[in-house]
């Protein structure tokens, strides 16, 4: 999601739009000016002018502040000319007190402003970083039709605990990996990043899942405890649940390693199957410290028009209102016409509704459809 430009984003803050809320303050100057002007003498309505530049500077910046201050500022005198005299100290101790106020109201435009730029390049920054991480899935690769899905439980985040990712091999097959690192949000992003690394580094270079899934875990391993000896940071608890899949381009199968996920459901017709594998691995980061030097592959057949949904535990632990989980294989056995971007869409939709807007955890999901060569 591209971030809008500064002059959208400073306007954005607020609902409606400058222009129109112009005729605010506008207003209130010319109603004061005709009551003060119209009123008995013992009838000064000249100090609430004071609200034209203080309501200007909920929604405009410090340009147009200064403007409807220095208006103010002029119907004030305009009053003073009109009743008393512009020379009495009441109208001299009004003008003054609105110079004071409409500066005052300047100044906090423009700190808000400049604070407003600092957060727009620190966003900009932190999208473009996040990007580079949790990089867009292919569409297509080989004679399969890709999508991902990722919703962060932290607001303003678009990168957390949940990770996808996918590579060709040079043996025409697409590997894939859908993560959930431990914890959520922006405390996980550096293990996030860790395992994301290793698999693009290895996913087409490692001639077997199971080399790979050794490869990730003494990865993940290494990096977190090179420095335990020299922190007071506890690394021994962080591991990574995920799933590693090989899908050959011209065998109807998919070959995974389960370590400790949730297991990936198929969507074939009007039947939804769990692939749940006879062996669930430990998680990632956890085997090797277990002795654990091999994987079990486990191969599921994948045809023609199958349709994959991989999902991760901030999906089907989603809870709604009655603390009720959301029931992800019950909605998923009505989308399995549905395209891997639309089932998505459908899923996000769906969710977000359950929860009623909010997450608690990371979620994300990857479909994927098989296709005719």
């Amino acid at each position: 999601m591209a971030l809008r430009p500064w002059r959208e984003f400073r306007w954005s803050w607020r609902p409606g739009h400058a222009p129109a809320l112009m005729v605010i303050p506008l207003g209130l100057i010319v109603v004061v000016c005709v009551v003060d002007v119209l009123a008995p003498p013992h009838v000064h309505l000249g100090p609430l002018l004071v609200a034209a530049p203080a309501i200007t500077v909920a929604f405009a910046g410090a340009r147009v502040t200064a403007l409807m201050g220095a208006l103010a500022v002029a119907a004030q005198m305009l009053i003073g000319v009109l009743r008393e005299g512009l020379f009495t100290a009441n109208i001299q101790a009004q003008v003054s007190a609105l110079v004071v106020v409409s500066a005052v109201c300047v100044g906090i435009c423009v700190l808000r402003d400049r604070r407003e730029r600092q957060l727009h390049r620190v966003r900009s920054v932190a999208e473009a970083a996040q990007s580079v991480l949790l990089q867009p899935l292919p569409g297509r690769a080989g004679p399969l039709r890709i999508a991902g899905l990722y919703i962060p439980a932290e607001e303003e985040a678009d990168l957390g605990g949940d990770l996808y990712a996918a590579a060709r091999t040079d043996h025409h097959s697409t590997r894939l990996l859908i993560g959930d690192v431990r914890g959520n949000g922006l405390a996980s992003i550096n293990n996030t990043a860790l395992l994301l690394g290793a698999f693009r580094a290895a996913a087409h270079r490692q001639a077997t899942l199971p080399r790979l899934a050794i490869h990730l875990d003494a990865a993940f391993r290494w990096d977190s405890s090179q420095w335990c000896s020299q922190t007071e940071q506890d690394t021994g608890e962080d591991f990574a649940t995920a799933i590693l899949l090989d899908i050959p381009d011209h065998e109807p199968v998919v070959h995974l390693i389960n370590c400790g996920h949730p297991p990936p459901l198929l969507l074939r017709g009007t039947h939804l199957t769990p692939l749940t594998p006879e062996a669930s691995h430990l998680p990632i980061g956890l085997g090797g410290a277990f002795g654990i030097t091999a994987y079990e592959v486990q191969t599921f057949p994948f045809e023609v028009g199958d349709l994959l949904l991989l999902y991760t535990d901030g999906v089907i632990e989603a809870r709604d209102t009655d603390h009720l989980f959301y029931p992800l294989t019950e909605r998923a056995a009505a989308w399995t016409k549905d395209d891997p971007d639309e089932l998505l869409r459908v899923l996000h939709d769906d969710l977000l509704a359950h929860v009623r807007g909010h997450l608690n955890d990371d979620a994300a999901a990857v479909a994927i459809r098989r296709l005719a060569l």
